[in-house]
């Protein structure tokens, strides 16, 4: 450990590099002298650096390995040296692997690697000689959240169930209502930010608190799938409501009604905007959350998933001064994160945007954004018919749900506004004749709509342990290959990276359709869905299919995650039924 007998300063090193300059150092000890907080939070909270900007400068400067803990498997041996898993946690440290030349070192991943008195207190706590690698914070925190988190979590519900025991006790022949109010300096407090802050971690896009007729089930949704995170005794249940209730703006003496609620907050320096929705269940109430980076639903176009083609034609949709562009889809598939970002896009000084959403998903700088209260009388109809009022430029309305706001969709449409919204429907062509049932008349559906974005999410391949396979004849005709000789094709394994399931993180797919003057005849002529889709396929429209094909063509997903979002509910092993 040569690094040691340096004087290394932190300020020094991001300069050398060329990550900082000596004003922004400046700027960040200023700041750091009212914080209290370390030099590198402080230029992470500044935005002057990012936290792998910082480890990679120190893993030059120093000599040491950059590593990232989630991605190798932690052994048995190695986790029961630490005794007291907390102070991983309050030092941003994790052990990770034996050293490969000499035993006696244990190799820790540290965000702080010059900090000789942790280094000192790992010596201690695990009685052998440190070995410190690099790692950022974020990653330190996600590894003991994945190797510890169940363990922590299991035992502040243990001090809980303690503590609710001796209440209890205390109040068995009286109203429990003074026991309830002591929840909020309880140990479910802090159980419920330890699910909460787990989940962020884990990128998990909702949490599922669900009671059983004698335990509660926590379950976390990442990239699309359920994993079940823990289980816990049923008598919590009312006090992690509570909580949930108190810090959601619910009501907590309301349980026979469904409520939901919203929520703030901070995993990591990451602010996440949590909408919170509670269902009476015949064992009591289930919780269900939905996790959303505030700052994930305005990203920039090309990191949507989006291939230069498909850019092409979201830019020539967008470039509209008018008329009605849907964006459909299934709950979950990415719609807000597209409406969202071409709003981000649509941005500038000169125009005049305004939102009606149920709820507000995300704040953005410039937008005037009105969310729905059925209570007070503000719906999407009864909102449109204002802000029609307010000298708009482009409208965005969360959804349209029935007759009365597509109608004044298309009436704003028409009159010169650009209207953009979400629909429920399966395709892009599926989407016209949805307005029609709506009861919209045909030709005023072909004046006003300007394109429709279906889209879809699905999961990457972990390309760290994909495998690559020729594939069958059935696969080839679902892939629209059946005259190609071969055709590879690569499957999910399972690794550390990706936590076994083979997938990691999740993908668009997206079937873009500019109405053309060629479908606007097909739809005032009251045309159907298939002869909607073969003009636009005529115009050269990708679907769903042909676009997922290509990114398992690629190695991006898997053919099976191909059927599942593509051919859900049709029988997939029938080939002429998938590709006729």
């Amino acid at each position: 450990m040569a690094f040691m007998n340096k004087k290394v300063r932190l300020g020094d090193v991001l300069m050398d590099e060329g990550i900082i300059t000596l004003d922004q150092l400046n700027q960040a000890l200023t700041r750091q002298q009212e914080t209290r907080h370390k030099l590198g939070e402080t230029l992470v909270e500044l935005g002057i650096a990012t936290e792998r900007q910082i480890a990679t400068a120190l893993s030059r400067q120093l000599g040491l390995d950059l590593v990232d803990p989630n991605r190798v498997v932690i052994k048995e041996n190695i986790l029961n040296l630490i005794k007291d898993h907390t102070v991983l946690k309050r030092n941003l440290v994790i052990p990770f692997d034996f050293d490969e030349y000499d035993s006696r070192y244990l190799k820790v991943a540290m965000a702080d690697p010059m900090d000789i008195k942790v280094i000192d207190d790992m010596t201690l706590l695990t009685g052998m000689q440190i070995s410190p690698c690099i790692a950022t914070s974020t990653d330190i925190l996600a590894a003991i959240d994945k190797y510890f988190g169940n363990l922590e979590n299991q035992a502040v519900a243990d001090a809980f169930a303690a503590e609710r025991a001796a209440e209890e006790e205390q109040y068995k022949d009286e109203d429990m209502t003074e026991a309830n109010a002591a929840v909020e300096n309880s140990p479910v407090v802090v159980l419920v930010n330890r699910i909460i802050e787990q989940a962020a971690r884990q990128r998990a896009s909702d949490i599922h608190i669900e009671p059983f007729e004698k335990h509660i089930r926590v379950r976390y949704r990442i990239d699309g799938v359920l994993k079940n995170s823990g289980d816990y005794k049923i008598n919590m249940l009312s006090a992690v409501n509570t909580r949930i209730k108190i810090i959601g703006g619910m009501d907590i003496s309301e349980k026979r009604k469904p409520q939901d609620g919203r929520i703030t907050s901070i995993v990591d320096k990451v602010e996440y905007d949590i909408r919170v929705s509670m269902l009476p269940t015949v064992y009591g109430e289930k919780t269900v959350m939905r996790l959303t980076q505030k700052k994930a639903l305005s990203r920039d176009k090309r990191n949507l998933g989006f291939d230069e083609q498909e850019l092409g034609t979201f830019d020539k949709i967008f470039s509209n001064p008018n008329g009605i562009i849907l964006v459909t889809g299934p709950t979950g598939s990415g719609k807000s994160t597209t409406l969202y970002t071409a709003l981000s896009e649509l941005n500038k000084e000169d125009v005049n945007i305004i939102t009606v959403e149920d709820p507000v998903e995300a704040n953005i700088e410039g937008i005037n954004q009105v969310q729905t209260n059925v209570k007070a009388g503000l719906t999407f109809a009864s909102a449109l018919r204002s802000i029609l009022r307010q000298d708009p430029d482009i409208i965005m309305i969360g959804e349209i749900r029935d007759q009365e706001t597509a109608s004044i969709a298309v009436t704003a449409s028409i009159t010169g506004h650009l209207v953009v919204s979400t629909l429920h429907t399966n395709s892009s062509a599926a989407s016209i004749t949805r307005l029609a049932d709506m009861g919209l008349e045909y030709y005023l559906i072909a004046d006003s709509v300007v394109g429709v974005i279906a889209q879809r999410l699905v999961r990457r391949l972990c390309t760290a342990c994909r495998t690559e396979r020729l594939a069958n004849e059935r696969e080839k005709r679902i892939l629209g290959a059946e005259n190609e000789d071969e055709v590879k094709v690569w499957e999910p394994k399972g690794c550390p990276q990706c936590g076994y399931n083979g997938y990691r993180g999740r993908i668009g797919v997206y079937e873009l359709m500019p109405v053309s003057q060629r479908i606007k005849n097909i739809i005032a002529g009251k045309g159907t869905t298939e002869q909607i889709e073969k003009a636009a396929l005529a115009d050269g429209m990708y679907t769903l299919q042909m676009a997922c094909s290509k990114h398992v063509r690629n190695g991006t997903t898997s053919i099976n995650e191909l059927k599942r979002i593509v051919y859900a509910g049709e029988d997939v092993d029938d080939v002429d039924a998938v590709t006729s």
